[in-house]
């Protein structure tokens, strides 16, 4: 039983891994287009990706940590994340953030 226990333990580690590569190169990929993106919209998506992004990271670390306190931070990432998405959007809509009327 421990051997197998090991060997999950191995390949749970592994992935993690692959997985926080993989968040590396869609950070760099990400930055490209927030950097040279041709309008405004694209680098809108691009940092709500990146929110997203970040908040995959707080969960991977919380698995490789092995404790589940990250997740209170994976869900306060999220809502920062849209009321951001939210007030790029009014603003690239309107031009404002804050309607004053």
């Amino acid at each position: 039983m421990t051997e197998l226990l090991q060997t999950t333990e191995s390949l749970l580690e592994i992935t993690v891994y692959v997985g926080f590569a993989g968040i590396s190169i869609s950070l760099f990929l990400l930055m490209y287009q927030i950097i040279v993106g041709p309008y405004n919209v694209d680098r809108a998506v691009a940092l709500d990706t990146m929110g997203i992004i970040l908040m995959a990271v707080a969960a991977l670390l919380s698995i490789l940590l092995v404790t589940d306190k990250l997740n209170d931070i994976v869900l306060l990432i999220g809502v920062l994340a849209f009321l951001g998405t939210v007030a790029i959007a009014k603003y690239l809509e309107a031009g404002v953030i804050i309607d004053r009327d």
